[in-house]
């Protein structure tokens, strides 16, 4: 489990990104979210590189919701990919950091009036619809909002982009629930029959949407979208999301002589959390992927549309890290025969990570200071919230005291973009390492932050 930069430096600790992880620990405080930059980077290049041998008009956009900044946005933009953003507050960070608006996708279940007006008035490259009121409400828009001012600015005061033109259709991608329940926890399957994404196929929504956008001269269909799930390590899954979108896209070309542009297959490829994790490569995905969209237009005679792809905790969960500090170690007398009795407090939990209570979430843990000594003691890992917060229940590490710092490893993923103010405890720092230079990429915030909107 060294994954990205990570190694044992020669004084036995642990390295990421060329910096020592107990001195960063030292200089910035914990807890401390650790973003390996140049392993994100390699990733998005891996990502890129494995659907370009295979098919070069894929569209590879990141899913903000897993983490986002403006760092983060600037990286993203950096290195080619395009970004999903999944609510107004993700598209303005977005706009702020000068991604480019064209690259930009619109997601959301519900989106207000002043999402919409965001996106349209920044010219996103599409609004991906979810469902037959928003298609109601982004048409009222794009009718009632006036058309770009003579210096070609947007209207609002969003960052410097082009605005829309009164006459141009805006680009839409239809959301479809494509009834394929991927084996993963209950709560991050998202393409079953029972979602509350998407238009479903049983109930003739999708086709009734497809003729609704079809049918207005202000929205321009660039094709279907849909998204199964997130931490799927079974590619059978994707290879059916596939087959059922390539099977919507020839009934609706059958019955109303449109032909498919682009099929967008979301994201969801599984990460290594913990040792005996295996999760398929991104070139075994990427071939998963092309090879069914391919037998699909076959079997169909359909006219091979563009891919598109939206990994978010396969291109970062990996590349970060979380580190804490041992604030307690208590022996609990418990008769549990799967816990360990030595429990370690540490000096965060479920406000900088909730998904362990949220999803029973596993992680791996090692200790930052003696990270070369054997992991043979087993221990349980806890937050100093206000309730249970177990991080991990059994934890391998060296012997561990009070004040010692240990790395949980894969948290570049849903630990920062989920994070709170629970207790009140502030938001911890992130900072990103490369080339043995750390730089801050997120305050810490203080006390003064937590109050800062009480009234």
């Amino acid at each position: 489990m060294l994954l990205g930069t990570q190694k044992i430096n020669t004084r036995g600790r642990l390295e990421i990104g060329g910096c020592d992880a107990l001195e960063l620990a030292e200089q910035f405080g914990t807890p401390l979210y650790v973003l390996d930059e140049t392993a994100l980077r390699l990733r998005c290049r891996e990502y890129r590189t494995a659907f370009e041998n295979l098919k070069p008009d894929t569209d590879i956009v990141y899913a903000g919701k897993a983490a986002l900044n403006r760092a983060l946005c600037q990286i993203i933009a950096e290195e080619g990919l395009g970004l999903d953003a999944a609510s107004g507050g993700e598209l303005y960070t977005a706009l702020q950091a000068g991604f480019p608006p064209a690259r930009i996708h619109l997601h959301g279940v519900y989106k207000t009036d002043a999402e919409l007006q965001m996106a349209i008035e920044a010219g996103v490259g599409a609004i991906v619809v979810d469902n037959f009121e928003e298609i109601e409400r982004l048409v009222n828009l794009l009718t009632s909002l006036p058309c770009a001012p003579s210096d070609g600015k947007a209207s609002s005061n969003l960052p410097t982009t082009t605005a829309r033109k009164a006459d141009a259709e805006f680009p839409i991608l239809l959301r479809i629930a494509p009834e394929v329940d991927a084996e993963t926890h209950p709560l991050i399957r998202t393409g079953q029959r029972d979602s509350k994404f998407g238009f479903h196929l049983l109930n003739g929504d999708a086709y009734r949407a497809v003729e609704r956008i079809l049918g207005d001269p202000r929205l321009r269909l660039i094709g279907f979208h849909c998204h199964i799930g997130s931490q799927i390590s079974d590619l059978s899954a994707f290879a059916a999301a596939v087959q059922a979108m390539a099977t919507f896209a020839q009934s609706v070309q059958q019955r109303y002589g449109y032909v498919a542009p682009l099929l967008n297959i979301g994201g969801g490829l599984a990460v290594r959390y913990v040792p005996e994790d295996n999760p398929p490569a991104v070139k075994e995905y990427a071939r998963t992927l092309v090879d069914a969209l391919r037998a699909a237009c076959r079997q169909y005679g359909f006219p091979e549309p563009a891919l598109g792809v939206e990994p978010g905790r396969s291109l970062i969960a990996e590349a970060g890290i979380t580190l804490y500090r041992v604030g307690a170690v208590k022996h609990v007398p418990h008769e549990h025969p799967d816990l360990p009795r030595e429990y370690l407090i540490v000096d965060g939990g479920v406000s900088d990570n909730p998904r362990p209570q949220m999803y029973g979430a596993r992680y791996t843990a090692v200790h930052v200071g003696r990270r070369a000594e054997p992991h043979t003691h087993p221990y349980r890992i806890l937050g100093k919230h206000c309730e249970t917060d177990p991080i991990i229940d059994c934890a391998m590490l060296p012997e561990t005291r009070a004040g010692d710092v240990i790395a949980l490893l894969t948290t570049g993923a849903y630990a920062y973009s989920m994070s709170s103010q629970y207790n009140r405890y502030p938001r911890p720092a992130m900072v990103a390492v490369r080339d043995g230079n750390a730089r801050i990429i997120v305050e810490r915030e203080t006390y003064d932050d937590v109050l800062r909107n009480d009234r």
